[in-house]
């Protein structure tokens, strides 16, 4: 046992294997997620300082000079109100000094133009014309500060959004995704979605809305997503998934109280789709349900129940499991696409699906078209739209064997599984292999319910998978010196680069990952003088 924990201790958790992640990039239809610095403050350098004041005098001054033609046309209020959007515009820019000049530069040019014209700035015909020009430049610096508080805040609210939103995508076995958010013209939205690598090489997608604009919804955003992310990791099926995001919605709700922030409404899509079987399993809280392109070019919308919002608590969300052809994309959306003011829900959803039987293969050029023929024009919300292309595991990857619920079968076992790492030219595997398995098999044998299965999957990692017809989850126990038993998962999760439990319909599914390196050890080896 000495010799045997020491060969634990050096196991294969030192070789990690590769996040295989690739960059997409931010589309052109998304504001990278930092946006250049603005300044709140005077520039610094001489050449920005003197540009800066020749711009707060010429502008006023350009305004006033095209302006006088037809002064004789226009009133006093007129031209003001002409001065104030110049003002406004220059603050928007987020220069707060820079919109302080301009106000002032445009109140001396309005009592020199059309107070006084052509005289001196200390002769007025009346007091009106003190009392305009003193109203001009309140309310220029008035709108300046309100313009440089909004760029800012729009700002910090815009950087948070994105850099909760993935940037990323994983490039898994089971689909290749493509990805586009559109921001709203006026506020940030709380519109996000994502892609979750899960064991067994399954991917799971997600899309999700919460209600409302601006900082607010970009937290909340922020919070379920991340919540999402860990409740994954817990392997549940769709419908448990939705279950436990809603308890987190409520405590949200309980955490805001009676406040001015009222309660928190979002709605949510979870599908996760298996290579192996080629199935996929949805579930919504609420949201839009998702769309399907078949391979010889037919769309459809799925019918899929739609379930409450989330928050709503106590009611039960339904999961549906359909069969899709290699090469199906998956296309989830949020309402910013299909809908606004000017277009009800059926027609944006008729447009979907119209341009779904033109699109092609290629996920990229499918999220290209959606947005080209569907997406509003100058839409007051966010659209946020994941396509996924599905892919089916290699058939080769896989073996199986049905496992006979006595202890006596392990070791005719051990040997078929050590003969198919050798076909597969994993023999840098088969010590750990079969540890693992030998744990795994005889605790499903010894505290499982037949019927007991093997299932070998081999791709970018080796992963080994033993199910029964029990409910009953193993338990990491960290075992004493004295003790004569409990250090079974413990070797597991040494040698594993993960493991786990998932449960399914019949009973469960105990796993274990670890690195499979392409080349065999073996023939390099023999090639060695």
């Amino acid at each position: 046992m000495p010799t045997l924990l020491r060969r634990v201790g050096t196991s294969s958790r030192a070789s990690t294997r590769g996040s295989g992640q690739t960059d997409i990039g931010w589309p052109r239809h998304v504001t990278p997620a930092t946006p250049e610095r603005r300044e709140v403050c005077m520039p610094r350098s001489l050449v920005k300082r003197l540009t800066a004041f020749l711009v707060a005098v010429a502008v006023p001054l350009a305004v006033c000079a095209l302006l006088t033609p037809i002064r004789a046309t226009l009133s006093q209020t007129n031209v003001a109100l002409i001065l104030m959007l110049v003002v406004a515009a220059v603050a928007a820019l987020g220069h707060r000094w820079v919109a302080v000049l301009t106000a002032l530069s445009a109140a001396a040019w309005f009592i020199f133009f059309f107070t006084t014209p052509y005289e001196s700035f200390i002769r007025f015909k009346n007091a009106d014309d003190i009392v305009t020009a003193g109203l001009l430049l309140v309310v220029g610096l008035a709108v300046s500060q309100l313009a440089r508080r909004y760029t800012r805040e729009r700002t910090i609210a815009t950087t948070l959004q994105h850099s909760l939103l993935p940037r990323v995508l994983p490039d898994t076995s089971a689909v290749r995704p493509a990805f586009r958010y559109v921001p709203a013209e006026a506020e940030v939205g709380g519109d996000w979605f994502d892609v979750i690598p899960l064991p067994g090489f399954r991917t799971a997608l997600v899309v999700g809305d919460v209600a409302g604009h601006g900082l607010g919804s970009a937290v909340t955003m922020g919070r379920l997503r991340t919540a999402v992310r860990n409740f994954s990791t817990l392997d549940l099926p769709p419908d448990e998934l939705l279950a436990r995001l809603d308890d987190v919605v409520n405590q949200m709700d309980m955490e805001v109280g009676d406040s001015e922030e009222g309660t928190v409404t979002a709605t949510c899509l979870y599908a996760i789709y298996d290579p192996v079987s080629c199935s996929c399993t949805m579930a919504r809280a609420g949201h839009f349900p998702p769309a399907l392109v078949y391979p010889d070019g037919r769309g459809e919308i799925v019918d899929l129940p739609a379930g409450p919002p989330l928050g709503v608590g106590g009611l039960h969300f339904q999961a549906v499991e359909r069969k899709l052809p290699v090469d199906t994309q998956l296309v989830l959306y949020t309402d910013g696409l299909i809908h606004n003011r000017h277009r009800d829900i059926e027609t944006g959803l008729k447009l979907l699906c119209d341009t779904l039987s033109r699109v092609g293969l290629d996920p990229e050029k499918t999220c290209e078209m959606i947005l080209e023929a569907v997406l509003p024009a100058r839409s007051v919300d966010d659209a946020a739209l994941l396509v996924a292309r599905t892919r089916a595991f290699p058939r080769d990857g896989i073996a199986e064997w049905d496992i006979p619920a006595i202890p006596a079968a392990v070791p005719a076992l051990r040997a078929e599984v050590l003969a198919k790492l050798a076909d597969w030219n994993l023999e840098e595997t088969a010590f750990a292999t079969e540890l693992i398995l030998s744990e795994l098999a005889t605790n499903a044998i010894r505290y499982g319910t037949p019927p007991v299965h093997l299932r070998l999957l081999r791709d970018t990692s080796l992963v080994v998978e033993v199910s029964d017809s029990s409910s009953t989850s193993p338990h990491l126990r960290y075992a004493t010196a004295v003790d004569e038993g409990g250090r079974g998962i413990f070797i597991v999760a040494q040698l594993a680069e993960r493991w786990g439990t998932r449960f399914t319909p019949t009973g469960k599914i105990v796993w274990a990952e670890q690195p499979a390196p392409s080349v065999s050890v073996v023939p390099v080896l023999a090639l060695v003088p």
